[in-house]
């Protein structure tokens, strides 16, 4: 016998639209009960995590604060099989690589908050609470997962080696050891103008920040966080005279690195920036425009990583010495 309360619940979740999403190619309209019993599942369990999330969430209004993430996460970690290898000496640094993702992303404003359904939407809990209570979780999985042991190793041990000195912290000196030098001096110089410093060094927040930045290019996030580095004037555009200033630090890298490349022409350069981008006024290049160009990734490169610049397999370009500064 069928109970009123029991349609009741079972309406929520099967509703016309839910429907229309589940419904496969049948010659008689009908849903897979595999697809139906997976999408239930999936429904609760984020109910039941958006309760859990609530808990962390001191003031009632639906945000969470970087502190209460990292709270939600360090209580995470004994609870998922995957984690299990993890000291808790550890447990810290885990929990900086863990947060940051959803603040990169979730945050763009930088308010210290992000807002709980935006947690829920992001995926991001499902491949930190589901994907890491799997104890069969394959190889290739494992190693897409920013959340994973094996990420959480690879970022820490990079950044000890970047730290010569043992302080805990990277100088701009340790700093342009990163990409095996292939980060421009006025691109690090701008970092280090741009972000907290402690004594004039960055920490390992700033460094997982930047990690996610280089590793996810074409987000619109990461546009916008290298975009701060590159308006060197702080105008909300770059011209003419912004890509000269950071071209000749990338001619200046790539003489330095030696092997016969061939010289660019900056006016080459600029040209295809300008032609990709096609800003909306003409000769400025605004961050929305580097966005919704959808090549902001390959402009950044090529300003900012001459390994990257040579690696852009459209350039074949050579250049004599620098144009006067008058001419640009």
């Amino acid at each position: 016998m069928v109970h009123f309360h029991d349609i009741f619940h079972s309406r929520r979740y099967f509703t016309p639209l839910t429907f229309a999403k589940l419904i496969q190619e049948d010659s008689n309209g009908r849903v897979l009960v595999a697809n139906f019993f997976n999408y239930v599942m999936k429904s609760v369990w984020m109910q039941q995590t958006r309760i859990g999330l609530s808990l962390y969430d001191a003031t009632g209004e639906g945000y969470l604060r970087e502190s209460d993430v990292e709270t939600y996460v360090l209580e995470l970690i004994p609870t998922l099989p995957q984690l299990s290898s993890l000291e808790e000496e550890f447990y810290p640094f885990y929990v900086c690589i863990a947060t940051r993702r959803f603040f990169f992303f979730l945050d763009p404003f930088k308010s210290g908050k992000v807002k709980i359904c935006d947690i829920l939407d992001s995926g991001f809990l499902e491949d930190l609470v589901v994907e890491l209570r799997d104890d069969d979780l394959n190889k290739t999985r494992e190693e897409g997962n920013w959340f994973s042991v094996e990420n959480a190793f690879r970022l820490y041990n990079q950044y000890i080696k970047l730290d010569e000195d043992h302080n805990g912290m990277l100088s701009r000196n340790e700093l342009a050891k990163f990409c095996d030098g292939a980060l421009t001096n006025v691109f690090l110089e701008r970092i280090f103008e741009e972000c907290i410093t402690y004594d004039g060094e960055i920490d390992f927040k700033t460094y997982v920040d930047l990690i996610i930045a280089m590793e996810n290019k074409k987000e619109p996030q990461s546009v916008a966080y290298f975009f701060k580095f590159l308006d060197i004037n702080g105008e909300g555009f770059l011209d003419t005279l912004v890509l000269y200033h950071f071209f000749k630090a990338l001619q200046a890298t790539i003489k330095d690195g030696g092997g016969g490349q061939e010289a660019i022409d900056f006016y080459d350069v600029r040209d295809e920036i300008f032609d990709v981008v096609k800003p909306s006024i003409t000769g400025k290049i605004t961050v929305t425009d580097l966005i919704n160009c959808g090549q902001g990734d390959v402009v950044i490169t090529l300003l900012t990583d001459a390994g990257g610049f040579f690696g852009y397999d459209t350039r074949e370009l050579s250049v004599p010495d620098l144009p006067a500064e008058t001419e640009v």
